[in-house]
């Protein structure tokens, strides 16, 4: 099947000829839909803390943070911002030449509330000898559209979500990059560092190491701490090999073989890399100014207070359970924690009752010895997303679990998941917190609790021809399936997406 020359192809990318075998047999049988109990509610595997509660684990994550803990802040911030200006680029480039769809009049009309529009406005004068005002008077929307778009102007259509002007201040406009540096800054700093780790793509890191370097001293000085900033990328071992309709390795033009990024589950190793006890995870482009940080400020150490209160006795339990007189009365404790705080639960008590001490001494070992992480999740207003939802173990089908999943992994064809699915209460706005160590203070080998019966397929197309490619156990979907999860609802104010360059103009980014 594979050639020498694929052989050393493979070999320069780190993938072994085995992983690759094993990867083309997914193309032939496919991934298997999981299993669900039901989708997380309220009532059933979404913690909604109490007003004394909250305050509770606010005390708790600022107590973790004085006692000098090694916390990370992990921003994938990889994707393009392409999709962002998807319409615009259509406009640009369509036979209209003034704005005809809702969209495109949106844009124009309010082009001044853009916190690019001054960077915007010079950027025409330079490709045009004038402004955007005076380029739209003449009808030339077209030319304005291009100067925001083109590497010849500020090349929006092709940099990073993260190098973006997003919100304007009276003195300055910020890009989200800067805007996480902030957020870390009020939750996340711990001994005078805030540590932030972004994940680029290689084409890009020069630029944000610039920025970085430009704009580090005045964060600095404005919060009197310094930042630790570091940059990683996706491992080439990670991409995945293409194959064709028919299931074998495609080849480009000159006969090699196809790669493709595996998807965002790729980070996990990226992930495992990090030195930190706990790591905030959150993507690039959910971010607000700074009147609407308080929200997003409160609800992070709320949900980092429930991590390392669950962690804390997670921990408590793991050491108990090494000595040999464990009493009856705290294995059943250590059970009641499992099923109520954690939401693992056994499809069938019997299996519990029926065990020797010692055997539940070891499953409870091996179920508390695993990373943790306590996930946001929102009331469900239509937003595209994942769910919180109840699934069973792929392996053995013997428990369930809180998951995420997204539509993709959900087997459309049974109507009574399809419809789990349509009705959940709750989605994921990506705001999770992780406790990546365990009990000894040792690092988890994050890649063996990845479930790699979660990946799905995807169509795409190369040079004019169709082709399949395989996406990894998305990070926070399949990469963290074996992880102990807590759903915690949190308010939709600390969700604010920038999906197309017109969201800027919501009130929350104004």
């Amino acid at each position: 099947m594979f050639t020498q020359s694929d052989l050393e192809q493979l070999a320069q990318k780190g993938i072994s000829q085995k992983l690759a075998e094993c990867q083309l047999k997914e193309f032939r049988i496919g991934f298997p839909f999981l299993r669900l109990k039901g989708a997380a509610s309220v009532d059933n595997g979404i913690c909604a803390p109490s007003d004394t509660e909250q305050q509770g684990y606010v005390e708790s994550w600022e107590a973790y943070m004085q006692e000098g803990h090694h916390v990370t802040k992990f921003v994938p911030a990889s994707g393009a911002a392409s999709r962002m200006f998807k319409n615009m680029f259509e406009f640009r480039d369509g036979d209209h030449d003034a704005p005809v769809s809702d969209f495109e009049r949106t844009y124009f009309d309010y082009l001044h509330k853009f916190a690019f529009f001054p960077a915007l406005d010079d950027a025409c004068t330079v490709m045009y000898g004038e402004g955007a005002d005076a380029l739209i008077a003449e009808g030339k929307y077209k030319e304005v559209a291009n100067a925001m778009l083109s590497e010849n102007g500020l090349n929006y259509g092709q940099l990073p979500k993260g190098l973006l002007q997003f919100h304007a201040y009276d003195d300055e406009a910020r890009t989200p990059l800067e805007e996480h540096l902030v957020e870390a800054a009020l939750y996340a700093s711990s001994g005078g560092v805030a540590d932030v780790h972004f994940t680029v793509s290689t084409e890009h890191r020069e630029l944000f190491e610039k920025l970085v370097e430009r704009i580090k001293p005045q964060y600095e000085e404005k919060f009197g701490i310094k930042y630790n900033i570091s940059f990683s990328e996706q491992k080439p071992s990670t991409d995945t090999i293409a194959a064709t309709m028919d299931n074998e390795p495609f080849r480009t033009d000159d006969g090699k073989l196809l790669f493709r990024p595996g998807g965002h589950g790729a980070l996990i190793q990226n992930l495992s890399d990090l030195e930190s006890e706990v790591v905030f995870i959150k993507n690039i482009d959910n971010v607000v100014p700074d009147r609407l940080k308080p929200a997003t400020t409160l609800w992070k150490k709320i949900i980092a207070g429930v991590l390392v209160t669950a962690q804390r006795q997670c921990f408590d339990y793991l050491r108990a359970l090494e000595a040999s007189d464990v009493s009856s009365e705290q294995i059943a404790e250590m059970y009641t924690f499992l099923r109520e705080t954690l939401c693992f639960r056994l499809d069938n008590e019997s299996v519990w009752t029926e065990s020797s001490h010692g055997e539940q001494v070891e499953w409870l070992r091996n179920v508390l010895n695993r990373p943790i992480r306590v996930c946001g999740m929102v009331k469900n207003v239509g937003e595209p997303g994942g769910g919180p939802f109840l699934a069973y173990d792929s392996e053995t089908q013997l428990t369930y679990s809180p998951q995420i999943l997204e539509s993709s992994q959900i087997d459309q064809n049974n109507a009574t998941y399809v419809e789990m699915f349509r009705s959940g209460t709750h989605f994921n706005p990506v705001d999770l917190v992780c406790g990546i160590r365990d009990y000894k203070g040792e690092k988890f080998d994050l890649p063996k609790f990845v479930d790699p019966s979660t990946g799905f397929i995807s169509y795409k197309s190369k040079s004019g021809k169709e082709l399949k490619a395989l996406e990894l156990p998305g990070l926070w979907n399949g990469a963290m399936s074996n992880w102990n999860t807590i759903f915690v609802e949190v308010p939709l104010e600390t969700f604010n997406p920038v999906k197309t360059v017109n969201d800027l103009l919501r009130e929350q980014h104004q």
